[in-house]
């Protein structure tokens, strides 16, 4: 079984609010705080309550921390959550989260990445709401992410720079780049902020109605304001979803498939390119003999991805083989479940993978133990694929 949230953003999110939905669907707040401690920053603490929304309990998380009077760069954040001793997952999804406002906020104003000193990237509220939703997900059990279309306000909003068009040049970036739908709601008032649209658009394997599930719990995180005629939260539904379902069934995960051809690229050039666009964020890569026009051989290299990671991987594909366009398609597709195993050959870790009916062992680690035990490799992956069934007994 797979479980899933999936959050309803019907009146906007933000990053306090992510938090208070996922505590108020159960989250453990002991494990939330373990974790924002584990980053070693000082002077913050962390208080849950409950509160109205227009007629909706709800509960609010309390950030209290002092007015700081520098910004943390991304590159500090980095490498605070890679040294942090947290759940592999909290790791990713924090990094994932920061990096998408890093590299926004960055675009926007013309700097690197790891130089960003921006609010949404260095304040302590927003690192205990960011790392606190992640470890707030783990804590459910959380396997994927799914998000509604996402609302956003009007009129202006003020921040470090001054004020700005609501919503904010960072979450409609941030939305841009992630191709997830928003529509606008008539109220003056950020409804959106940088750091929820990063939470939903970096961690968020797709976007639209609830998908199949079993329901197991919904929570509602509240907003500071208390809004006349609408309740500001955000939803959160947490479910489960098997992950047997066969190919044409209900439930798909939405992926993008990018795809260039390309007639003048190198073998060693396509080669890399296949192993960038995996780096990148892609599931999977490949290329496809083709023949174009005028009797040309040539290529098609395609990636699958999120429909979140597009962007990225989009722009590696432009910028290993200098291609002049590329073109992109929706799909979905069903990943049956598996576990990743380790076992031991001789004093050699090999990673096995194991599906129901299928023990695949990972080539990589199989070639370098047939290498360093100088044994034939189809001699390792038979002890190792019998070791695994052995194990998984």
């Amino acid at each position: 079984m797979s479980r899933i949230a999936w959050f309803h953003c019907f009146n906007g999110t933000a990053g306090d609010m992510t938090l208070g939905a996922l505590v108020d669907a159960g989250a453990d707040v002991d494990s939330v705080r373990t974790a924002i401690a584990a980053l070693g920053i000082d002077d913050w603490s962390l208080q849950m309550q409950r509160v109205q929304r227009c007629g909706i309990g709800a509960t609010k998380a309390d950030v209290t921390a002092p007015e700081e009077h520098h910004h943390r760069p991304f590159r500090e954040i980095r490498d605070r959550l890679t040294t942090a001793q947290l759940p592999q997952r909290v790791r990713e999804r924090a990094l994932a989260t920061f990096r998408e406002l890093a590299e926004v906020e960055g675009a926007i104003h013309g700097i690197a990445p790891d130089d960003v000193e921006l609010h949404e990237v260095g304040a302590l509220d927003a690192i205990v709401d960011v790392v606190g939703s992640c470890a707030a997900l783990e804590s459910l059990g959380i396997d994927e992410v799914r998000c509604s279309a996402i609302a956003v306000g009007t009129g202006t909003v003020r921040a470090t720079h001054g004020v700005l068009p609501n919503p904010a040049p960072a979450v409609v970036s941030l939305l841009a780049r992630a191709g997830a739908p928003a529509h606008g709601v008539a109220v003056d008032l950020e409804l959106t902020t940088p750091t929820g649209a990063a939470l939903m658009t970096a961690i968020a394997a797709g976007f639209g109605p609830m998908p199949p599930m079993t329901v197991r719990s919904v929570g509602y995180g509240a907003g500071t304001r208390d809004l006349p005629d609408r309740p500001n939260v955000v939803q959160v539904v947490v479910g489960d979803r098997s992950e047997s379902t066969t190919a044409g069934g209900e439930g798909g995960q939405p992926v993008r498939v990018l795809e260039a051809n390309v007639d003048d690229v190198t073998p060693e050039v396509l080669a890399h390119t296949v192993a960038s666009l995996i780096a990148a964020g892609a599931h999977d890569a490949w290329i496809t003999p083709i023949t174009m026009k005028k009797g040309r051989p040539a290529h098609t290299i395609h990636a699958l991805c999120d429909p979140a990671d597009a962007a990225t991987v989009a722009a590696v594909l432009v910028r290993e083989t200098g291609t002049l366009g590329l073109r992109a398609a929706t799909f979905e597709r069903w990943p049956q479940q598996r576990t990743v195993s380790v076992v031991d050959l001789d004093g050699h870790e090999i990673r096995v993978k194991i599906a129901s009916g299928r023990i695949k062992v990972e080539h990589d680690d199989a070639l370098r133990a047939a290498e360093a035990l100088h044994l034939p490799l189809r001699e390792v992956l038979r002890r190792a694929e019998s070791a695994a069934a052995q194990q998984a007994q």
